[in-house]
C-alpha cells in the first residue's frame, strides 16, 4: 500500500494549484513516511483523518475541504516527536493553512476572536517599548501573562533590573497567532518591523516569558538572541521568597510550543526543586509533552480534539497539581486540574501550596496589560520610548472606520427626522392607519420579504423588528414566524435541488462538516440544537441543511417550532419600541428584554453543561482505571 502510494505522488503531475512550499512537504511526507501508526496512537486528529501520508496523497486542490483539515490539527508537533523518521508532520498542516489563506478561504469566522485579541497587542493603546541609554537586553513578556499576571510580571522585571539595570522592556505581541493561522505575509510584514526597530536600537538579545514567542524570535528573529526568562532566572538567581515549607508534589505541564528546548525544561524543574516542590514526571513531558487544547486554535473549529487534549492532561495529572509556563495553557487547564504558572511557584510558593493565587480572566486581563503599560511610562528611566503606530492590516482600520461612518450617517438621519416630526411614524396610532391602508397586501408583502430575504443572504434581524413595531406582539409573531420558516424552506430547497455545488464550494469551513455529521446522526434533532442554540450564522444554515440528508417536512417542522421563542423574544421587545422612543417604558418592553436575556443565556447554559457532562465522564474513566490498576495489583499479589 505505501509503495504504491508513493509511486502515484511521485507520477502525479506538477501540481501549479498549489504553492511550493506545499507541493515540497507533500511529495516528501509521501516519500519518507511508512504509514505507521505511531502518530496516530497519540492524537485524535490523526485518528479520525489518517496517518500524513493517507492525508497527502489524498489532496485535491479543487476541494478546499482538503485544506481546512489543517485548521483541525493543534500543530503541536507531538507527531514530529513520535515519529521514527523523523518526518514534521506540523510543517505540512501550517502550509495547507497558508494555502488556504492564500487563496482567500481562510482565516475562518472562528479565528476572528484571536485575530481581535492579536489585533489588540499590536495597537498602539496596548503596545509600549522602553529602551534605556546602553540597553543591549530587552523583557518580552508577551500578551497572556502581563494580561493574567501583572503583579508578578513587573516583580519579575525589577528583579532581572538588579542584574542589567540597562534592560529594557517591550509590550507588544509576536503575532504567532497569524504565523499559526497561515497569514504569513501579515506575520512577516509586522514581526519585520519589530525586529528592524530592535536591531537598529542596539538590542542583541530577547528575554522571554511566553513559550509561543520565544518559539517565533528563535524561528523568525536573528541575529537578536532568544532565551527565556525561566533559563535568565537560573544564571542570574532566584528572588528570595521563601519555599513551600514542605514536600509538595507537583507535576511539569511543558508547553508544546518549547517542546524541543531541553535547557528550558530542565531551567523550569530547577525553579520548581529551588523552592521547594518535589516533581513527579508524566508520560508525556519534555519532547513528548501533551497539547493543552488550545495549539493552532484548532480549538476554535474542533474543541472535541482541544477537549481530548484536555483530558489526557488531566488523566497524567492524577490529581497533583500542574506547574507550567505557558499562561495560555494554564486557564485552559484550570478546571480540569490545578493548574499555576512557574513565576507563580517562584514569587508565592505557599500560595501556590493553598492554592490561592490571584489570576485575572477576560475582561480584566485588558484592563491589567493598560494597567502595566501606565506603570512602566511612569517608571521610565530615559531613552527611546514608542509605541506601535504601524499596521499591515489596513482594511481592517478601514472596514471599522465605514461602520462607524455608518453608525454617524444613522444618528445624523434619525436627529433630522426626529426634527422634521417624522418621528411621527412610531406613533400607534399612525402605524394601525398605515397598517389598515394597505390592507391584505400589508402582512403578504411582508412575509414575501421575509421569505426572499435568508435566499439572498440579506439580515431577517431589522425585518423581524419592524415586524413587532408594524404588526405589533400578536399578529408581528404570526406573520414573522411564517415567512421565516418559509425564507429557511425557500434556501433549504434552493441547495438542495438548485445550487447545491455552489453551497459546496462556500461551506469550507470544518464546523460546516460537523453539522453534516450531526445531521446524518440525529436527524431534525440537530436541526432544533442549531435553531434553540444559534451558534452557526442563520443564512448560511438553511443553505447548509439543504445538502444533508434531513428529509424536507422534518426539517420545516424543526425550524418553525424551534424558531418560535426567539421571534415571541423579539417580537415582543420590538413591539415596545415606539413607547419607548416616545419616553414610556411599557410591562411588554420588560418582557421582551426578559425574554431576549433568557435566550441569550441558553448557550452559555449549554457550554456550561456540556463542560461539566465532559468532567463527569472524565472522572468515572479515571476512577475506572485506578480501579483496574488495584484489581490488578490485587491480583498479582495474590498470586
Amino acid at each position: 500500500m505505501t509503495k504504491q502510494t508513493t509511486v502515484r505522488l511521485e507520477n502525479r503531475d506538477h501540481d501549479l494549484s498549489l504553492r511550493p512550499a506545499l507541493q515540497e512537504c507533500l511529495r516528501y511526507i509521501g516519500k519518507v513516511c511508512i504509514d505507521c501508526p505511531k502518530c496516530r496512537e497519540e492524537c485524535a486528529f490523526l485518528k479520525k483523518y489518517g496517518t500524513p501520508l493517507e492525508i497527502a496523497t489524498s489532496h485535491d486542490p479543487s476541494d478546499p475541504r482538503w485544506l481546512m483539515l489543517a485548521y483541525e490539527c493543534s500543530l503541536c508537533g507531538l507527531c514530529a516527536a513520535v515519529c521514527p523518521m523523523a518526518l514534521r508532520p506540523e510543517e505540512m498542516f501550517l502550509e495547507m493553512r497558508r494555502e488556504a489563506v492564500n487563496r482567500g478561504i481562510a482565516p475562518l469566522p472562528e479565528h476572528r476572536a484571536l485575530l481581535s485579541y492579536e489585533r489588540r497587542g499590536v495597537s498602539r493603546r496596548f503596545s509600549w517599548y522602553a529602551l534605556p541609554p546602553s540597553c543591549h537586553t530587552v523583557f518580552f513578556p508577551g500578551c497572556a501573562l502581563p494580561g493574567t499576571r501583572p503583579d508578578q510580571t513587573i516583580r519579575i522585571y525589577e528583579h532581572l533590573k538588579k542584574s542589567d539595570p540597562a534592560l529594557g522592556v517591550v509590550l507588544d505581541c509576536c503575532c504567532c497567532p497569524s504565523h499559526d493561522l497561515g497569514r504569513a505575509d501579515f506575520f512577516s510584514a509586522m514581526f519585520d518591523e519589530m525586529k528592524s526597530f530592535l536591531v537598529d536600537h542596539g538590542i542583541k538579545r530577547v528575554i522571554t516569558a511566553c513559550p509561543n514567542c520565544h518559539r517565533m524570535f528563535r524561528l523568525h528573529g536573528a541575529p537578536l538572541e532568544a532565551m527565556t526568562v525561566y533559563e535568565t532566572l537560573i544564571q542570574n538567581g532566584v528572588p528570595e521568597t521563601g519555599a513551600t515549607g514542605g514536600d509538595f508534589s507537583v507535576s511539569i505541564h511543558d508547553p508544546c510550543g518549547v517542546r524541543q528546548e531541553k535547557e528550558v525544561h530542565a531551567a523550569v524543574r530547577r525553579l520548581a526543586a529551588e523552592k521547594g516542590f518535589s516533581i513527579v514526571e508524566m508520560v508525556h513531558a519534555g519532547e513528548k509533552t501533551l497539547c493543552c487544547g488550545e495549539g493552532g486554535n484548532a480549538g476554535a473549529v474542533a474543541p472535541e480534539f482541544a477537549d481530548a487534549w484536555a483530558g489526557r492532561r488531566r488523566k497524567e495529572a492524577g490529581g497533583r497539581v500542574l506547574l507550567t509556563y505557558c499562561a495560555g495553557c494554564a486557564p485552559r487547564l484550570t478546571g480540569r486540574t490545578p493548574v499555576f504558572h512557574i513565576l507563580d511557584a517562584v514569587l508565592e510558593p505557599r500560595a501556590v501550596v493553598s492554592g490561592k493565587v490571584k489570576t485575572s480572566r477576560s475582561p480584566m486581563t485588558y484592563i491589567n496589560r493598560l494597567r502595566l503599560k501606565r506603570y512602566l511610562q511612569k517608571q521610565n528611566p530615559g531613552g527611546v520610548v514608542r509605541e506601535r503606530t504601524w499596521s499591515a492590516d489596513p482594511p481592517a482600520k478601514a472596514k471599522s472606520r465605514g461602520r462607524i461612518g455608518l453608525l454617524l450617517l444613522l444618528a445624523a438621519l434619525i436627529g433630522v427626522g426626529h426634527a422634521a416630526g417624522g418621528i411621527r411614524v412610531l406613533d400607534p396610532e399612525f402605524l394601525r392607519q398605515w397598517v389598515q391602508s394597505w390592507g391584505v397586501f400589508a402582512p403578504v408583502l411582508y412575509i414575501l420579504i421575509y421569505t426572499i430575504a435568508p435566499v439572498l443572504f440579506l439580515p431577517g434581524l431589522p425585518i423581524t423588528i419592524a415586524g413587532g413595531i408594524i404588526f405589533g406582539p400578536v399578529w408581528g409573531v404570526v406573520y414573522t414566524i411564517i415567512g421565516a420558516t418559509a425564507g429557511a424552506c425557500a434556501a433549504f430547497l434552493v441547495a438542495r435541488y438548485a445550487a447545491g455545488d455552489w453551497v459546496r464550494r462556500r461551506l469550507t469551513s470544518p464546523r460546516w462538516k460537523r453539522l453534516d455529521e450531526g445531521a446524518s446522526r440525529h436527524g431534525w434533532k440537530i436541526v432544533a440544537f442549531t435553531r434553540l442554540i444559534p451558534v452557526f450564522p442563520f443564512n448560511m444554515l438553511n443553505y447548509a441543511f439543504g445538502l444533508t440528508a434531513i428529509p424536507f417536512a422534518h426539517y420545516a417542522a424543526a425550524s418553525f417550532i424551534c424558531m418560535l421563542p426567539g421571534c415571541i423574544a423579539f417580537i415582543v421587545f420590538s413591539s415596545s419600541l415606539p413607547d419607548l422612543i416616545r419616553g414610556r417604558i411599557s410591562p411588554t418592553f420588560a418582557l421582551g428584554l426578559v425574554l431576549i436575556g433568557a435566550l441569550m443565556l441558553l448557550p452559555i447554559l449549554y457550554r456550561y453543561a456540556r463542560s461539566k457532562n465532559h468532567h463527569k465522564q472524565e472522572i468515572r474513566q479515571v476512577d475506572s482505571t485506578k480501579a483496574t490498576r488495584r484489581n490488578q495489583k490485587c491480583r498479582s499479589n495474590n498470586l
